[in-house]
């Protein structure tokens, strides 16, 4: 193995471990949240952290509510999506993943500040289909390869959740906050139309001329 191959592979395993981090991060102070509201160290009612809808008391939710969960299934059922979604983030789009991250975190949540229905809403699930619509149209308007193929990974395993980001949603289940989920899908595709040119991109193609005579009967471009 030459130095060229292990310097590459050292450095994959760097970016693998850097990605790791963030989602760790998130998943550690999402859980630590959840502890700390359940067992009530503090009195204090951890659901007023959500996003309450046109209210100024409500604002702080954009920033808080993805910590907050109302149950023990409803942390499990986002904490591998966060861990997940995390780290493919900052694997691929390492050079754009805390801007973009910050963009899609604020905007799912300004969304459903502004279309959410009168109630506390409380959950990472906004900012999951934020990135979820991030990471899928990112692939599908650099049409690199890679890319695309992550693209197609996150619809695959997270296509079937898209029917929740309709109003129908609320007479399924009346808990679900169909308004977060469509609020962080608006905000992936976004956030991945304004960045579409930032970040990694298609490799462009660069011919010699030489081999292009030979090639195309003389033809170059």
């Amino acid at each position: 193995m030459d130095d060229a191959t292990i310097k590459t592979e050292r450095w994959q395993k760097k970016r693998i471990r850097l990605a790791t981090i963030p989602a760790l991060a998130m998943g550690v102070l999402v859980w630590l949240t959840f502890l700390v509201d359940y067992t009530r160290i503090f009195r204090f009612n951890f659901s007023l952290l959500g996003i309450y809808p046109r209210q100024l008391s409500g604002l702080g939710g954009i920033v808080f509510s993805p910590f907050v969960h109302g149950s023990f299934s409803h942390l499990i059922s986002n904490t591998v999506p966060l861990l997940v979604l995390f780290s493919l983030l900052f694997y691929f789009y390492n050079q754009i993943a805390f801007k973009s991250l910050a963009f899609l975190w604020l905007l799912s949540g300004f969304f459903t500040w502004l279309i959410g229905r009168n109630s506390y809403h409380v959950g990472a699930s906004g900012l999951i289909f934020a990135l979820v619509f991030f990471l899928f149209f990112s692939g599908l308007f650099r049409k690199y390869v890679p890319l695309v193929a992550v693209s197609m990974v996150v619809a695959f395993v997270y296509g079937g959740t898209v029917w929740s980001i309709f109003p129908i949603t609320e007479y399924i289940d009346v808990n679900l906050s169909w308004e977060a989920h469509l609020s962080g899908a608006a905000a992936g595709l976004i956030i991945a139309l304004i960045f579409r040119n930032r970040g990694p991109q298609k490799p462009e193609i660069f011919w010699d001329g030489e081999e292009d005579e030979e090639d195309i009967g003389g033809w170059s471009g």
